[in-house]
């Protein structure tokens, strides 16, 4: 469907690449409170879930991989996938019990293709816009990741809760989703997290998204790419009440 694709100046871009989205909804929301899983909240009549999925599925992304507990898998398949017709969605397969892990079952899920668009699905204000432009840095750089400048300033906090350094502000961003990389490049840093998770897990090192693993295990920058102020994660319930008055 891309060939013949034109710039504003009217020049003909080459044929997209292959891309895979690995969507997570296995997270637990502890923070949210209540029992459901703040990406299965209803936000407008409709779970949160949805409307991160329904801008890859109406986007040039060719593959989704759903990846949900495993006690919500068929709730997934049945009410939302199926129930909204999303035709990208190739697969809804089980997670595990840390974020990194739940990535890793959609990488193994995903088959072969050229990038990897990960992202949360408790942030429901991605668009195709950044969806373009972190496809445009993803095929120069292999690796990139959807962020915003911070705002505020920043304190660095001692081990007793006093200031211990001020970074500068020009310098720090706030890191969103998606994160989007190479196929083969992401594949080989999470396998090689996976071999060495015990020997992580030691050592103390927290893995907190897909960014740090390519910077852990491979000698790959990761590029910040702009997303949005509007592209939250809902974490607390005053993020649901914000979501409303976005929508």
């Amino acid at each position: 469907m891309d060939r013949g694709r034109k710039d504003e100046g009217g020049n003909i871009l080459p044929e997209r690449k292959k891309c895979t989205a690995i969507i997570l909804a296995a997270g637990r929301g502890t923070r949210m409170g209540g029992d459901v899983p703040k990406q299965y909240l209803m936000l407008k009549g409709k779970p949160v879930l949805y409307y991160s999925l329904k801008v890859f599925q109406d986007s040039f992304i060719d593959k989704i991989i759903l990846v949900a507990s495993e006690k919500e898998v068929e709730y997934c398949r049945e009410k939302v996938v199926g129930h909204f017709g999303f035709g990208k969605v190739a697969a809804v397969t089980a997670g595990g019990n840390e974020r990194y892990h739940s990535v890793w079952e959609g990488l193994k899920a995903a088959g072969e293709c050229d990038y990897i668009f990960i992202h949360d699905g408790a942030r429901p204000f991605v668009t195709e816009d950044i969806l373009e432009r972190a496809y445009a840095n993803v095929s120069k750089y292999h690796a990139c990741v959807v962020g915003m400048p911070v705002k505020d300033t920043i304190k660095i906090a001692d081990e007793n809760g006093f200031c211990a350094s001020t970074p500068s502000r020009d310098s720090v961003w706030a890191v969103q989703t998606p994160q989007v990389f190479s196929y083969p490049l992401i594949k080989d840093a999470y396998g090689t997290l996976m071999k060495k998770e015990r020997e992580c897990l030691g050592r103390g090192l927290r893995i907190t998204d897909d960014a740090m693993v390519v910077e852990t295990f491979t000698d790959r920058k990761v590029k910040l790419v702009e997303g949005s102020y509007r592209n939250i994660k809902l974490t607390t319930p005053e993020d649901l009440k914000v979501a409303e008055s976005l929508l």
